[in-house]
């Protein structure tokens, strides 16, 4: 026998809010939608149901960093002091690992029902899958200088194909334009084509590396020389980001672009031509001193627009909530888009749109409930503005 939820709002994501609308749930699937014309019931009158939030970009292995990292004003300054942590401060795995679950859960109770995860370590995989947390984890690769890279970019495919189980699902990212070689970007582009992987990079993020693939200076070759990173061989392409990674055939249909902070409107058409997605962190982007995304040309240029909150070296927390609030601070975009971009568009770019993302028939019921103030008339605008996720609850379904 189903189980009916009713609600006073009812979010189904692919359509407009349902007024006084209920959702049926058996098996945790979702077996029926439907709208009462005499109103919700009692236990439904101040809730708003929506499906699972979609965290599309996280380095869960990060969490350690914690407080550990302060807001910078320049990208470079981020890096090196990101780095020096990472190479001098490192805990213990088992430490890690407890700071990666820990976050997992503490996102997880604020709404978020699947990750894009990026790993260098692929510490997570585990974590995710013991969990049983939907996710995507990206096996993220660096190196400026020469090397095998068809050896690495193989070899790193076969890493997470290996490791990952599900309910986690294996991809793989090129770190970005100035900490990836031209022949490793190649690479990796064929190896996840050849195995059908989806994969993430990062992108446009600050001026700095704007100012670095234009003239081979500035900040970022500063940090590189003091990471002793350097490839003196490598010469600057004279182009934006987006047209020096299309160049090297790294923009496919499906990848993850993220952040893209920098990118002007040309970059973002090339990217909508291409068919990648933008992913947008506009906390993070403001803690590293990259400044705030234009969110709106994301949305103007015609690619699909997602959110993740990249990790806690760089952000307070990974609440998906507090990502859209950031986002409507800075956006004009319809309530309706961002909630859109943080369900079903995320669940599309992972390819997880089959189980989440929206409430429809045949899905499984992660469903959220939101106690909303009897007075609010617009409750898509109230979820990514007002909400405090702590009152965020999931429904419970069986």
């Amino acid at each position: 026998m189903p189980r009916v939820h009713r609600a006073a709002w009812l979010l189904p994501i692919a359509g407009p809010p349902i007024r006084h609308g209920w959702v049926a749930v058996e098996r945790g699937r979702i077996v029926d939608v439907g709208a009462d014309p005499g109103g919700a019931a009692s236990v439904g009158d101040s809730l708003a149901i929506l499906p699972g939030l979609i965290n599309a970009h996280t380095h869960l292995e990060l969490s350690w960093m914690a407080g550990r990292v302060p807001p910078s004003t320049s990208m470079g300054e981020w890096i090196r002091a990101m780095m020096a942590q990472r190479r001098g401060a490192s805990p213990p795995a088992d430490v890690q690992r407890q700071a990666a679950a820990a976050a997992i859960e503490d996102a997880r109770a604020r709404g978020t029902v699947a990750f894009g995860d990026i790993g260098n370590t692929l510490m997570a995989a585990d974590i995710l899958a013991d969990a049983g947390v939907p996710a995507v984890l990206f096996h993220e690769l660096i190196g400026f200088g020469p090397a095998d890279v068809d050896g690495r970019a193989t070899e790193a495919a076969r890493s997470v194909i290996e490791k990952v189980r599900p309910p986690v699902l294996p991809g793989l990212a090129p770190h970005a334009p100035y900490s990836v070689s031209p022949d490793l970007f190649r690479a990796i582009a064929r190896v996840a084509s050849a195995q059908s992987l989806p994969a993430s990079v990062h992108l446009g993020e600050s001026q700095d590396e704007v100012e670095f693939l234009a003239t081979g200076g500035g900040e970022i070759a500063t940090t590189l020389k003091h990471l002793g990173a350097w490839n003196p061989e490598w010469l600057p392409p004279g182009v934006d980001p987006a047209a020096y990674l299309d160049s090297l055939g790294v923009l496919t249909p499906g990848l993850l672009v993220v952040h893209a902070t920098q990118l002007g409107p040309s970059a973002l058409a090339r990217l909508a031509a291409r068919g990648c997605v933008i992913v947008s962190c506009p906390r993070s982007n403001r803690w590293v001193g990259a400044g705030d995304p234009p969110i709106d040309d994301f949305y103007a240029s015609g690619a699909a627009v997602v959110f993740g909150t990249d990790s806690l070296a760089s952000a307070p927390d990974l609440d998906m909530f507090a990502e859209l609030a950031a986002a409507r601070r800075v956006s004009s975009v319809s309530a309706a888009r961002l909630l859109e971009s943080a369900t079903l568009a995320s669940a599309r770019a992972l390819g997880l749109d089959a189980d989440f993302g929206s409430i429809a028939i045949g899905k499984r019921a992660e469903l959220l409930a939101v106690r909303v103030p009897a007075e609010v008339d617009d409750v898509e605008e109230y979820l990514v503005s007002r909400i405090d996720s702590s009152t965020v609850q999931w429904l419970k379904t069986e």
